[in-house]
């Protein structure tokens, strides 16, 4: 038996990087999967297409998570297609580099819409859905909110949000049943973090030589933590820090939410 049988996820900004290797180590494990995208259409489909070419069960759905109806249309697509909902991956997000002075309101909006308010949105929806034997939410952070890189200041603040609330709601929902983690990768290869150049070579030197294993992480190392997060039954908030071993959650210049 899979470690994920009969369960039902729903894994958002999944088009590509991260998102996609969750999305397809769900199916590998037995998940039925929502493959969730913003705009790219022909990556969420390219993933679908790779699991169930192997078996599996996924469809795409389309879906802002900032907007509430969105939202909540997702999970309702979930349960339409599958009939049930077990798991909720938020792993949509956007970031950017720039000193602190030259970010404006609006960029700061749009971090903050897509990282804090998508996810406690997916949650708010999420929630109805689950049920009598509760769930499972993993919280896609990010070991910058520890590093505290220069010229990511929204970002890290967004994604420390994203661990405070994962802390609370581990406490505020453990007697539902309801399993609430945060997963906090590092410097991961995603086709994202090359279009936003945080590939180039003497950053991806740096990355690696801060790295216990010697190497830059790859969504299938995120992909593992979170098939167990997903399947254990596991009490509490646990953070995942990367330990530097993993991989950035982030991708184009600043989206992994495609």
């Amino acid at each position: 038996m899979k470690r994920l049988d009969n369960k039902v996820a729903i894994v958002t900004g999944a088009s590509k990087g991260i998102g996609a290797g969750i999305a397809k180590a769900f199916a590998a494990e037995g998940a039925a999967v929502i493959v969730n995208y913003a705009r790219d259409q022909a990556g969420a489909e390219r993933v679908v297409r790779e699991i169930t070419g192997k078996g599996g069960r996924a469809i795409a759905v389309q879906g802002d998570v900032a907007q509430r109806s969105d939202a909540q249309r997702l999970v309702a697509e979930a349960k339409k297609a599958f009939g049930r909902l077990d798991v909720l991956v938020n792993n949509a997000g956007v970031f950017s580099f720039a000193p602190f002075e030259q970010f404006s309101e609006q960029e700061f909006h749009r971090q903050f819409n897509t990282n804090v308010l998508g996810m406690f949105l997916m949650i708010e929806a999420a929630l109805p859905a689950f049920g009598a034997e509760g769930g499972s939410i993993i919280n896609i952070g990010s070991e910058a909110s520890v590093t505290a890189y220069p010229t990511l200041s929204i970002y890290v603040a967004s994604k420390s949000a994203v661990n405070g609330l994962t802390r609370v709601l581990s406490k505020e929902f453990g007697p539902r049943k309801i399993r609430v983690n945060a997963l906090n990768p590092g410097g991961t290869e995603t086709e994202g973090a090359h279009a936003a150049g945080v590939m180039g070579a003497e950053f991806k030197k740096q990355i690696i030589a801060s790295t216990p294993l010697g190497r830059v992480g790859q969504p299938e190392d995120i992909a593992r933590v979170a098939v167990f997060l997903g399947s254990m039954m596991l009490g509490g908030s646990r953070e995942k820090p990367s330990s530097r071993m993993a991989a950035t959650s982030k991708t184009t210049q600043g989206e992994h939410r495609k």
